[in-house]
């Protein structure tokens, strides 16, 4: 055993400081440096020391206050009574000065006793942050590794201030600078502290593109996450410059171009410049875009003697001519593959095999069913779902316990469960289970928050002061129903709903909803008052790929009230004193939607048709008709988008009549350029001043828009449009009309026509429209309304 003497206590004042770190961390290199030169404390000519050797039978410790003399000793790895070169002592020094316990550290051979004199690295006693207001303490604390009543490591501190520094240029930071300080304490402590200087927002201030020629730079800036500086800089952080977002979007252009037939895409670099005031980017994507290629021969095959193969070709929807995009692959693919489950065919794959044709730029699709690895789905592990309950999860996914694998299932399900919102991040891998021939596919999500809770005022010369409150709730409870409440009132109105819906109803595809609600209105200026109320379950469900049907039961309760001291006319005074009236009615909507799909992401077509049959008790038989047909499409490399709409409706009695509050009346949410009920049959009477809108049975409306960019920087979010309006608001009963004390006017069919111009604005507060109308034909009687702003929405 080695004969140690330990000298152990309290450090003096007159010490020798040589090395010792300073305030700065970067001091403790220096002492490194100095250390080495005289780690072995030997003078002399360097090829005198390389040749001396040494033979130690003690050594003492000195310095050590904290730390054990026997853990000292075994990071120098001396042995007693052994030859020493001068180059092994050397090493000695170098395993002290690495172990990361000691800011100074000296070897001195004596004879053959050996003196090893350290000073400890002090312990922090706390470690805080100065200069920092965009991220806070309590969110920069668990990013460093450095610890309080922890020995302090200057590489420590020096990694956790660059690990300061990258939070910081996530956020587009990238100028901050981050100083580790210490400020020493009595007991060999000191006080770590980060001082950060923030700096600006470094953001892009162009985005340009070398190399495209078949879609301009603003059609491929408005598919990049990152968006150009503008207006609304300091409320949008999209056009902060940040590194992994830059990766984001090469992605997303290597998917636009994909979806396009261009399958030779690349992008062969992005260069990020910085601005000479180290506050702004310039980033170029150089990209080679290749050829446009479309769909040639369309075939499968199959290497299965019990796959009947014409039954899968007729399955098959994709056709020869198409622009080739992987997507419509994957939608064949994944067609065929149910389709074999359906048939019992389990462990059938579908292999696709693309071949090219160079000459005329297509690319032959074989589909070739072959026999897959026979691998079961052993379990689903579902893990993050702090809220949400494992079995809104577990119904993404088509496949179960016990089921063949199959990971094009898998990657659905994933995509499915990152679609309902529910989650920050979702993912979804398959491991190896307790066999070779099993998988366990893993869910490991986080939640995010999925309600709301709003509060807000308005304030019109119409209705006065108004208050309105909103609560929604799409993962109600963890089960993945959605809830949603709100109430508006105001000195004349008062609109009270409630709406809930479970989207498995019986752990099935059927969405089961229910929506109440009850409306008043009590304005002085109008000519009559309304009291309405609806109550209405509803099943939805799918129907086929494209198409949905929704069945429900409304009842519903409507009551005229009129105004003392108005100019009324007879229909609405008849319908008045009718009173209270309650229709009972089943009904159904078929929508047909082939953005469901997604395959086209240039056009999309939305069918929808439903009617109301009432008489199910109540006090009215009717039929109501509605339909609905919207197709849109992009023109000229997609820079112009085309859209249009064609709506009608009928109501239809067989018992009892409609009234105001009933039929159809239009505003420019249906046809631009009139206000609401500006359009179709009235009872004007000029010596009593009565102008009642009565609204139709019927209506019919065509639109048609173009939206196109005004040249103005897409950062703005503005752009322009032009839209034609053709319709009509027609049709009233003879027993209706008989109750009129004025004249009747427009209650033929007759055609209005509206011409205009739109402004949308993707603004801070939401998508926003400007419309500005001029009606080409109109009647004198028509109540015009030539600017409106709405929000804007897609079809």
């Amino acid at each position: 055993m080695w004969a140690v003497e330990n000298t152990r206590g309290p450090r003096e004042d007159n010490r020798r400081t040589k090395g010792r770190a300073a305030a700065h961390l970067s001091g403790a290199a220096k002492a490194v440096a100095i250390a080495l030169a005289l780690s072995v404390g030997v003078s002399g000519a360097p090829q005198q020391v390389q040749a001396q050797s040494y033979s130690f039978s003690s050594v003492a410790i000195e310095g050590n206050t904290r730390i054990e003399a026997g853990t000292i000793l075994s990071y120098a790895g001396i042995a007693r009574g052994q030859p020493v070169s001068a180059a092994e002592l050397n090493d000695a020094y170098q395993r002290l000065v690495a172990s990361g316990l000691f800011e100074e550290v000296e070897i001195i051979p004596q004879g053959s006793r050996l003196v090893i004199k350290v000073v400890e690295y002090p312990t922090v006693n706390r470690i805080s942050f100065e200069g920092n207001s965009r991220i806070k303490d309590e969110d920069l604390l668990p990013l460093i590794k450095s610890e309080s009543r922890r020995v302090f490591n200057p590489r420590l501190a020096e990694q956790d201030a660059q690990l300061i520094s990258e939070a910081y240029g996530v956020q587009g930071r990238i100028a901050a600078r981050v100083t580790p300080k210490v400020i020493r304490r009595s007991d060999n402590r000191i006080d770590l502290v980060f001082e950060i200087f923030e700096g600006g927002v470094a953001e892009i201030e162009r985005i340009g593109f070398v190399g495209n020629n078949a879609y301009s730079d603003r059609r491929l800036r408005r598919v990049l996450d990152t968006k150009q500086a503008g207006l609304l800089r300091a409320i949008i952080r999209r056009d902060t410059f940040v590194e992994d977002r830059i990766e984001f979007d090469k992605q997303l252009l290597r998917d636009f171009y994909a979806s396009r037939g261009y399958v030779d895409f690349r992008i062969t670099g992005v260069n990020s410049e910085l601005s000479q005031e180290r506050d702004g980017f310039f980033v170029t994507f150089n990209v080679e875009e290749g050829q446009q290629f479309r769909v040639g021969e369309v075939s499968v095959d199959s290497d299965l003697p019990e796959v009947n193969v014409d039954l899968f070709r007729s399955a098959v929807k994709l056709k020869s001519g198409k622009v080739y995009s992987p997507a419509l692959v994957e939608s064949e693919i994944a067609r065929l593959e149910r389709l074999a489950i359906r048939e019992g065919l389990n462990f059938v794959r579908v292999e696709p095999r693309i071949n090219r044709n160079e000459r005329d730029l297509t690319l032959d699709v074989e589909l070739l069913l072959t026999r897959g690895e026979r691998i079961f789905v052993e379990r689903i592990d579902i893990e993050g779902n702090t809220t949400t309950l494992d079995r809104v999860v577990r119904r993404q996914f088509s496949t179960v316990e016990g089921d063949p694998f199959n990971p094009r299932a898998i990657r659905e399900s994933a995509e499915r469960i990152r679609a309902l919102g529910y989650f920050a991040d979702a993912q979804v891998n398959a491991r190896e289970g307790s066999t070779p021939q099993q998988v366990v596919v893993e869910v490991d999500v986080e939640e995010q928050p999925t309600g709301s809770l709003s509060f807000g005022g308005s304030y019109s010369t119409t209705n006065g002061f108004g208050a309105a409150i909103g609560f929604s709730e799409r993962n109600f409870l963890g089960r993945g129903q959605q809830l949603g409440l709100s109430i508006n009132t105001s000195s004349s109105a008062r609109a009270y709903s409630f709406s809930f819906a479970e989207p498995a109803f019986l752990a099935r595809d059927v969405t089961f909803g229910v929506g109440l609600s009850y409306n008043e209105t009590d304005n002085l200026a109008a000519d009559y008052d309304t009291t309405s109320g609806l109550f209405s379950p509803s099943f939805e469900f799918p129907v086929s790929e494209n198409g949905r049907l929704q069945l429900r039961y409304g009842l519903s309760y409507s009551d005229i009230s009129l105004n003392t001291g108005t100019a009324v006319g007879g229909i609405v005074t008849a319908e008045a004193a009718e009173g209270e009236r309650f229709d009972s009615y089943l009904g159904y909507t078929y929508s047909f939607d082939t953005r469901r799909a997604g395959l086209n992401p240039n056009s999309g077509v939305l069918l929808e048709f439903g009617q109301d049959f009432a008489g199910l008790g109540g006090d009215t038989t009717f039929i109501k008709s509605t339909v609905r047909a919207v197709a849109q499409t992009r023109v000229l490399s997609e820079e112009v988008t085309l859209r249009a709409s064609v709506e009608a409706g009928a109501l239809n009695y067989s018992q009892g009549e409609g009234r105001v509050t009933d039929r159809f009346l239009m505003g420019p949410n249906v046809m631009r350029g009139f206000e609401y009920g500006g359009i179709g049959p009235r009872e004007i009477n000029k010596a009593t001043g009565v102008d009642d809108p009565l609204g139709g049975n019927y209506f019919a409306v065509a639109r048609f828009e173009a939206e196109f960019p005004l040249g103005l920087p897409e950062e703005y979010g503005i752009s322009g449009g032009l839209f034609y309006d053709v319709g009509s608001v027609w049709g009233l009963s003879s027993a209706t009309k008989s109750n009129a004390t004025g004249s009747v006017v427009s209650d033929g069919f007759d055609a209005r026509h509206v011409v205009g111009f739109s402004i949308f604005w993707d603004s801070a507060i939401g998508p926003l429209r400007l419309n500005f109308s001029e009606p080409l034909k109109k009647r004198s009687f028509d109540k015009a309304l030539n600017f409106d702003l709405t929000i804007s929405t897609q079809f």
